[in-house]
């Protein structure tokens, strides 16, 4: 990422309200949910005696309640705390509600248990003959849609980590030089840096703010920030990112840009306005509540009119209080909460994690799945894929030994590849004089006589040309985009290698199931375009993105969408954030970066691609559970309401108040019932074997 790049991030004034906006609101699921479960529990406790000591229950159920000083009055009194104490919430977002003028669940509880509340009053005072004992239908009304809202909230999850998790990359402290000669070191807050400091960047250490390399080279690792696999060779007057790390050298850097102006902080913006923008859809609940609000208020004026005229003042008070009372969704509001609780367990323990329901919801109707290359597609780090020798007077084992030596003591993430590849023949030879040489590769004495490992530049610095036997092979390998390096000894190239980012064995499966279940599948990456085909062609990919840097990979996002695609986009770093933020679903590969993790809406615990698939089939079934308890809630209360209004009293039937509880609670059991079976939902991955993918 150059200079450009950095200032295209830059803060826009324009975007602080939106980001506060989107931080502030994704921080208060948390504390919501934090309150609904206070407020669950201690209604929780209160319920038990109201419900106990109601005659109502009592005369259902055919027990004996103790004759206690005061007991009569544990209902009222206990109910009125649970009504003031756990519905609150509900009372004051049914004035919300009312206010803004969108009738939906809030509206709907607060009407029920206020109904409930004044004519369990008027009953115990008996006011105007009532005979309406509602106080632990009141109680229940209340716990269980605390419980249900609670467990709403739990499933949300907050995003607002994201941001956190970017500023977690860079270092507390830098060392600045400063003093005449410019040599004198001092230990500061990252925090404290000004534009102008030069500070040194240590061989490991991450670049504490944006800036121009004064002096050094350095092999820098920037993949959790551009997405490039391979470690990028930086020199004097080329610039580096805040967050990136020198993984060899040590580095003199004029620090160019602090705080909201570094690059990383861009992509904290993008994050952020990427959050801010994604759609939020109405729950299905709200709206079958803002149906059934409508419905029981024409209901109860209904009912209250007709029962006027036919009967007396008394009966259609009774009539109107049981309808306006039975309207409230007990099963409807434990309908969608219910799936999404036994969802997420089913999910978590296949290594599911859910952090954001809406994104679950929303998988089922994906069309195209993006992923990640880098970490994603494949394993992430390099391999040695390819061993070549030049002439018969080594063997591939030996080419692999004599660098395994020199490497050996490197942490430079091509020498592990090469070592791990050597096995056992790593300590075959015995290295000493070790020296890195900058851009070029490393050298060492084996067995006394010079060895070096590197690319075409240390061909070039040792005026050597690649052996005629060894052009086939390595010209085929770059032709894939992998990288070559050449094992020199006794001043001859000896063999060369391939270094590659190997594709996962799950990768083909998962591409092969996305196709066969309708989804398309797209790659976006930062590495080379050769790479990128090559991985693709391997794949069986449909498209890709090339060479794309972070703002681009949200805007491939944009693009596809553009198109009227659905897209969940599949990712595991930093520069995927602001991507997984913006497409319909982001998942996030668990062994990736806190930053990725946080911004996207489900985390696969593992790095198998397959997973994907678990969790569009996770979807579709959730969603399925939804439908089928919303319209039972639904159809049960468009039912009994009319039932509760006395449509039938003209054959004799008149549904009284006990039995209208009675109906509510067995409506709850049969809702609880079928989530129950999202248990018996399959999430194993598909197997290796299908169409001989494992490699």
């Amino acid at each position: 990422m150059d200079h450009q790049h950095a200032e295209m991030a830059r803060r826009d004034p324009h975007t602080t309200h939106d980001e506060t906006q989107i931080v502030d609101r994704h921080k208060g699921h948390g504390a919501h949910g934090e309150e609904f479960r206070k407020r669950f529990w201690a209604s929780m406790v209160l319920s038990v005696p109201v419900v106990y000591f109601s005659h109502m229950v009592a005369d259902l159920l055919g027990y004996t309640i103790p004759h206690i000083a005061g007991a009569d009055w544990i209902p009222p009194v206990l109910g009125t705390v649970i009504f003031f104490y756990g519905g609150m919430p509900f009372l004051t977002g049914g004035v919300r509600e009312l206010k803004a003028r969108q009738p939906g669940m809030m509206i709907l509880i607060a009407m029920a248990i206020t109904v409930a509340f004044l004519a369990s009053w008027a009953t115990t005072l008996e006011i105007g003959g009532m005979n309406l004992d509602f106080w632990w239908e009141l109680a229940l009304l209340i716990v269980i849609m605390l419980l249900g809202h609670w467990l709403e909230m739990r499933a949300l999850g907050s995003a607002s980590g994201a941001l956190d998790a970017l500023a977690a990359m860079l270092p507390d402290q830098a060392e600045r030089l400063t003093g005449d000669d410019g040599e004198t070191v001092e230990t500061v807050a990252a925090s404290e840096l000004a534009r102008g400091d030069l500070v040194i960047v240590r061989p490991g250490g991450r670049v504490p703010a944006d800036g121009v390399i004064i002096s050094g080279t350095a092999d820098m690792d920037e993949s959790m920030i551009t997405g490039e696999s391979k470690p990028v060779s930086k020199g004097s007057g080329e610039p580096v990112v805040a967050g990136t790390v020198a993984t060899d050298s040590s580095l003199h850097v004029r620090v160019t840009a602090i705080g909201e102006d570094t690059a990383l902080a861009g992509i904290q913006r993008l994050v952020a306005a990427a959050q801010a923008s994604s759609s939020r859809a109405q729950a299905l609940a709200d709206r079958a509540a803002a149906f059934l609000f409508y419905f029981a208020i024409a209901a109860g004026a209904a009912t209250f009119v007709i029962w006027l005229m036919v009967g007396n003042i008394d009966d259609a008070v009774v009539r109107t209080v049981t309808v306006l009372v039975i309207a409230c969704p007990h099963a409807l509001g434990l309908a969608i909460p219910l799936v999404i609780a036994i969802s997420t367990e089913r999910a978590a323990r296949a290594g599911i994690l859910v952090k954001d329901r809406l994104t679950l919801e929303r998988m089922r109707t994906v069309d195209v799945v993006l992923f990640d290359k880098t970490g994603t597609l494949t394993e992430g780090q390099h391999q040695v894929t390819d061993v070549a020798v030049a002439g018969s007077s080594e063997s591939e084992e030996e080419v692999l030994a004599l660098a395994a030596a020199v490497e050996r003591d490197s942490e430079h993430p091509v020498a592990r590849a090469i070592v791990r590849r050597a096995g056992a023949g790593a300590t075959r030879y015995r290295a000493t004089d070790f020296r890195s040489l900058p851009g070029r590769g490393v050298m060492a004495r084996v067995d006394g006589g010079e060895t070096y490992v590197g690319g075409p530049a240390l061909l070039r610095d040792l005026e050597l040309q690649e052996p005629e036997s060894l052009r086939a092979d390595t010209t085929q390998w770059r032709s894939r985009g992998a990288s070559v390096l050449h094992v020199v000894a006794a001043g001859a190239v000896v063999g060369a290698f391939a270094l590659e980012d190997a594709v996962r064995a799950e990768s083909r499966v998962a591409v092969t199931e996305l196709h066969r279940h309708g989804v398309k599948v797209a790659m976006v990456t930062g590495d080379a375009q050769q790479v990128a085909d090559a991985v693709a062609h391997e794949l069986g990919i449909d498209e890709v993105f090339a060479g794309v840097l972070p703002e681009h990979k949200e805007a491939k996002v944009r693009e596809l969408q553009s198109r009227g695609h659905s897209v969940a986009m599949v990712g595991d770093g930093v520069n995927d954030a602001p991507a997984l933020a913006r497409a319909d679903a982001g998942i996030a590969i668990g062994a990736g970066t806190d930053v990725a993790i946080e911004s996207a809406g489900v985390v696969l615990a593992s790095d198998d691609p397959r997973a994907v698939l678990s969790v569009i089939t996770l979807s579709k079934r959730s969603y399925r559970k939804m439908w089928e308890n919303l319209v039972w809630a639904t159809a049960y209360n468009i039912v009994a309401i009319p039932l509760a209004a006395g449509v039938l009293a003209f054959s004799g039937f008149v549904l009284p108040p006990a039995m209208a509880a009675v109906l509510m609670s067995a409506s709850t059991i049969v809702v609880a019932i079928n989530a129950q079976f999202l248990r018996r939902v399959n999430l194993e991955p598909a197997p290796l074997s299908v169409n001989g993918a494992a490699r």
